[in-house]
């Protein structure tokens, strides 16, 4: 047996409770290089318990919906963004903490341009992009130590 999540738009205000939303709604904090460029400053609060911020490159295969949720995972040590390099939308699933495990699911769909970085130890699934060619810029701690927390559900949860 399944349960069911809707898919909600990726707001700030939905998302507070989980992380930041990246993107450039509203007129620039900063105009710059010679009045050419609009700078949104300080989108994202990156939090690491030691280590340091590291840039990757992911490229993760698109996945259909309705999609199966079955396993949600955290990392306890650091913040982790997530910077689409197309402008196609993805999913992304967060869950709130509810005495060390995850609670009820909610599933955000990215508007084109939206990027999002997950607060430190929130419970979240794994990187879902809804089309090709899935890449993505990764901000998140480098550093010794176990920093992945997993999660599997008893029943799977069905988004979409």
């Amino acid at each position: 047996m399944t349960r069911a999540i809707p898919i909600e738009p990726l707001t700030a205000e939905a998302f507070a409770p989980f992380g930041d939303v990246l993107d450039t709604q509203g007129d620039p904090d900063r105009i710059i290089n010679q009045g050419f460029c609009g700078r949104w400053h300080d989108r994202a609060q990156l939090d690491f318990t030691d280590g340091r911020a590291g840039i990757s490159l992911f490229r993760a295969e698109p996945r259909a919906l309705p999609y199966l949720l079955d396993m949600v995972e955290r990392h306890p040590e650091g913040s982790q963004a997530f910077i689409p390099m197309s402008l196609d939308p993805f999913l992304v699933i967060v869950a709130p903490d509810d005495g060390g495990a995850p609670g009820r699911p909610r599933a955000f769909r990215t508007a084109p341009g939206q990027g999002i970085n997950f607060h430190r130890g929130t419970w979240h699934g794994v990187l879902t992009p809804l089309a090709a060619p899935g890449l993505f810029a990764v901000v998140d701690r480098i550093g010794p130590g176990a920093n992945l927390e997993e999660h599997w559900f008893d029943a799977p949860f069905t988004v979409g």
